[in-house]
């Protein structure tokens, strides 16, 4: 069965009023856990990178490490964790960002890359772009150079492209 012939759609929970009313809450674990359907969204996520070039992919934890991982396989590729601080063990670099409530911080070892690398950001889904923003900019802090980001699921409505205007961007799905 190809990529064409499954509707990544179907795999794709929506769940109203999680984790809070009024959100609708897109859960990705029916895509999971089917076999089928993980191989055909990996293709889907893969399908515009085969042939260009991408010498690493970068992933947030925890989703984004489910694609990053299988993208970076699928294209030959090594792939680099960006956890939240104090999970890595040696020398790293951090941004910290804002979130709705407060800040959080990212890090990633800061030899993950080697200057001028052409860099594939995963993640499951763009929401209001504000963690990726940071990631980015932390892989561009230690030299690599940001090719595009491919996301399974977009929500339009959060309008998370506009915190990353200056990248190309790629969706699956978008709701």
């Amino acid at each position: 069965m190809t990529t064409e012939q499954i509707n990544l759609e179907r795999y794709i929970r929506t769940i109203p009023d999680w984790p809070k009313k009024g959100i609708l809450f897109r859960d990705i674990t029916p895509l999971l856990a089917d076999p089928k359907a993980f191989a055909a969204a990996i293709d889907a996520l893969c399908a515009d990178f085969v042939e260009q070039g991408i010498e690493v992919v970068v992933a947030v934890e925890a989703r984004g490490f489910i694609f990053g991982a299988a993208v970076a396989r699928k294209l030959g590729v090594g792939f680099v964790p960006i956890r939240k601080k104090g999970k890595l063990p040696f020398k790293t670099e951090s941004v910290s960002y804002n979130l709705e409530y407060g800040t959080d911080t990212l890090e990633v070892h800061s030899d993950a890359i080697d200057k001028g690398a052409k860099v594939l950001m995963v993640d499951d889904l763009l929401a209001t772009g504000g963690t990726m923003a940071a990631a980015c900019k932390l892989i561009e802090e230690i030299g690599g150079q940001i090719a595009a980001i491919v996301f399974l699921i977009e929500l339009g409505e959060l309008a998370g492209r506009e915190k990353l205007g200056g990248y190309k961007i790629h969706t699956c799905l978008t709701y």
